[in-house]
């Protein structure tokens, strides 16, 4: 619901509604349209129904909509350009972020960033700290991942992005990474969510294997509603019951949400097939629906990866894959 002032409205009249609304804990965001001040707001709609907000002094009227998404719903926050480490989203852009599932030593990660700039990435992935399945498997170099990670960032002159796994690892990565990743096991954390919304750093939030479109969204509602605007969201496929690919891409979910949200999305190939060969016809198909980028593995030796090998790019590869984005992209 939205309460849309009138355009002589004064600061008094306004101030004492917001007064109601926090006295109430009614969550509300404030907007302009053109003079005119509009409070977004979210929560118990029948006690906000009690509160017959159209009888106060400078309200004009209320729309009749209702919304659990006040934040990151696609009426909400239009004018927001977004902008993440220098790199803005358009109707002529597409992200490119690319890199080995995990850091595992300085001249492995130089090797994969020298190829993934040269063959056009904007950004450079790679994982420090890893949730794994089994916990004898390899869980990742830590803290020294993200050193690692920015002396990549320094030679090469690409933004990073990680994923910090808890809340302790926002510290840790913050000095080193741009762009804060949220892995699908963690799109339920939501005290993760709240910290992140926190932070002055972009977050890429993953949907969880088996999330709703509407809980993913409410996931990034509780990043938007503590500040942080600069969320992207990321599709990375879903569990079903083909035995064929690791997950199943839910290409639905671009045009999906493209018309709930304004939040930028981006699709992870790797993770939805689970296959290296599936890789480049999925970034093609998520590019040609739609999507405003993808987050592609890419490995220097795939068969020795000590994770997801089995889904990472060779270096060739990925420079093929980056040839045929940039000619489609001439064709839509």
């Amino acid at each position: 619901m939205n309460v849309v002032m009138k355009i002589d409205a004064s600061l008094e009249n306004i101030s004492k509604i917001k007064e109601i609304l926090n006295k109430n804990n009614i969550f509300f965001s404030e907007s302009k349209s053109g003079s005119r001040i509009i409070l977004s707001l979210a929560g118990d709609k029948e006690k906000i129904d009690r509160l017959s907000l159209a009888n106060f002094m400078g309200v004009e009227y209320l729309t009749s909509e209702w919304t659990d998404l006040p934040l990151t719903g696609l009426n909400s926050n239009k004018a927001i350009e977004h902008k993440v480490a220098q790199f803005s989203f358009d109707k002529n852009s597409f992200l490119v972020i690319a890199g080995p599932c995990s850091v595992e030593s300085k001249d492995q990660l130089f090797t994969i960033a020298e190829n993934v700039k040269d063959s056009g990435a904007s950004f450079l992935r790679g994982g420090a700290f890893k949730p794994r399945t089994s916990p004898y498997s390899f869980q990742g170099l830590g803290e020294e991942g993200y050193k690692l990670l920015y002396l990549a960032k320094q030679k090469y002159n690409l933004p990073v992005v990680s994923e910090v796994m808890s809340i302790k690892h926002i510290s840790k990565a913050y000095d080193y990474i741009d762009v804060l990743q949220v892995g699908a096991r963690n799109m339920y954390n939501y005290e993760l969510l709240k910290e992140l919304g926190k932070q002055k750093k972009p977050v890429i939030l993953k949907r969880s294997f088996s999330a709703t479109i509407d809980e993913w969204l409410n996931a990034a509602e509780y990043i938007l509603k503590e500040g942080n605007k600069e969320v992207i969201l990321c599709e990375r496929g879903i569990r079903t019951f083909s035995k064929d690919s690791r997950n199943t891409l839910d290409i639905n979910a671009i045009p999906i949400i493209k018309k709930k949200t304004h939040l930028p999305i981006i699709i992870d190939p790797s993770h939805s097939t689970g296959h290296w060969w599936m890789v480049e016809s999925m970034s093609l198909a998520a590019l040609a629906a739609g999507a405003d980028g993808i987050m592609v593995e890419v490995h220097n030796d795939p068969k020795n990866a000590l994770s997801d090998g089995n889904q990472s790019l060779k270096t060739d590869k990925f420079s093929s894959l980056m040839s045929k984005i940039n000619k489609l992209k001439l064709v839509l």
